[in-house]
């Protein structure tokens, strides 16, 4: 008797060798003028890190600091954010190498905190909670000092799956993972 999955070499009388698609490492959306690319990197079986890279799709435009408030200041902007839910759990803060810098608004608005222009990379210290489905939910706005902002996005649902010491991305256009 095999164990499910078990991929065998060619024997007597199979021609194939094909292996089942595996799930998928990563994961990669394009939103509101931003592409995403997610990985869980140093998995140990039970803990590792998120890692997601914004890269706005044109040049000249920034992302908005971790740190600033959920509705923005005075209603502008809109923090990088990336919450989970399910069987991952965050251990730590987001963090960043980017540096930050305040943008001053016109018209005597109070500055922002931003990135410089183009990508920026988040890691986020997680651990399994338990084995099934998680979701990340993934936010941010973008904005160019010359041709404005563009629409945020809030909870951009990422959905992966935490089983057998693994974590894996659900394929482009699945379905989400039940419970």
């Amino acid at each position: 008797m095999l164990a499910a999955g078990l991929v065998l070499g060619p024997t007597a009388g199979c021609a194939s060798t094909a292996r089942p698609a595996a799930a998928p490492s990563s994961a990669r959306f394009t939103e509101n003028g931003v592409t995403v690319d997610l990985s869980v990197d140093r998995w140990d079986g039970s803990a590792g890190t998120l890692s997601a890279v914004f890269t706005p799709t044109a040049a000249g435009y920034h992302l908005y600091s971790l740190d600033l408030p959920p509705g923005g200041v005075d209603g502008i902007g809109r923090p990088i954010a990336l919450r989970l839910r399910g069987g991952l759990e965050q251990t730590g803060r987001p963090a960043t190498g980017s540096p930050v810098h305040d943008l001053q608004l016109p018209g005597g608005l109070p500055p922002v905190p931003v990135y410089p222009d183009g990508p920026v990379t988040v890691t986020l210290p997680v651990h399994r909670a338990h084995e099934g489905p998680a979701t990340v939910l993934v936010g941010y706005a973008a904005c160019s000092e010359t041709k404005g902002c563009l629409f945020p996005v809030d909870s951009h649902p990422v959905e992966l799956t935490v089983d057998d010491g693994s974590v894996r991305f659900a394929a482009p256009g699945r379905a989400t993972p039940s419970s």
